[in-house]
């Protein structure tokens, strides 16, 4: 564990060439603030759109969610540059995660998002347009699933998704290899109806891990609970969310060997 938290460091260490602020528009004609993170060397390069959770890009400080940006750097640091749109503030929206009748939702708005992002970055000269991946995060990663039936994306990663409502999506089907990571511990967002969902789709490599809560991948010391979340598994709206050690270092290792292979980085 030492050493594989050493080489993450090392790793993260490496600058990306740039970070700057970029406006794309979005499938439904919104336009959108993202961040874009690039790589060094000239390109073109393969890509990743980060789709962030419910509770936004930015914390309350305005600060880069440390999980969303800690993954952003990592994905930079080997060579993808890596866009992430602002679903939210664009239209005027703070915050989803208390919030059950939702006025962004992954299905339609966050959807559009995704797609939107593709098409900017496949009309960039220092992106390989045939090598661009979507990776999420909870709504995020509920995003990437309604996204994943779309044309142009080269794979898809999505961590703790929303799986029940594509369990009764007549004629849903990823357009490429889709990894879906989740806890199966997850009182938000739970394993069952996804291990549900991989069962129809040869496309979707499942994986699930013992003991892990919501944000496991996430840095961090302990697993916090929240009260007052919509839409959760008992309805009760009381959640467990943090770091599971083993759960984050695997998906650490996951991911960066399912990007590679699909995108051939």
């Amino acid at each position: 564990m030492r050493s594989a938290l050493l080489a993450l460091a090392l790793l993260l260490a490496v600058p990306a060439a740039g970070q700057e602020r970029v406006t794309y528009p979005s499938a439904d004609g919104t336009t959108i603030e993202a961040l874009l993170l690039r790589p060094e060397g000239q390109g073109p390069h393969p890509a990743v759109v980060l789709m962030h959770g419910c509770g936004g890009r930015e914390d309350s400080r305005g600060r880069w969610m440390a999980r969303d940006a800690e993954w952003a750097r990592r994905l930079a640091a080997l060579g993808y540059i890596v866009l992430a749109p602002d679903s939210l503030g664009p239209r005027g929206v703070r915050t989803l995660c208390k919030v059950a009748n939702r006025p962004v939702l992954a299905s339609r708005e966050r959807r559009a998002d995704a797609l939107g992002a593709r098409a900017w970055l496949a009309a960039r000269a220092d992106v390989r347009a045939e090598a661009i991946a979507l990776m999420g995060f909870s709504n995020g990663g509920s995003t990437v699933l309604f996204a994943s039936d779309a044309p142009g994306f080269a794979a898809f990663v999505s961590f703790y998704p929303g799986c029940r409502a594509l369990l009764s999506r007549r004629g849903w089907q990823p357009s490429a290899q889709l990894l879906l990571l989740i806890g199966e511990a997850d009182d938000w967002t739970p394993a069952a109806p996804c291990a549900e969902l991989a069962a129809k789709h040869p496309a979707i490599t499942f994986v699930s891990y013992p003991g892990a809560y919501h944000g496991f991948d996430g840095p961090g010391s302990r697993v916090q609970v929240r009260e007052g979340m919509a839409l959760t598994a008992s309805g009760n709206g009381r959640v467990h969310v943090g770091p599971n050690p083993a759960a984050r270092e695997d998906a650490l290792r996951r991911v960066s060997t399912f990007l590679a292979a699909a995108l051939r980085n």
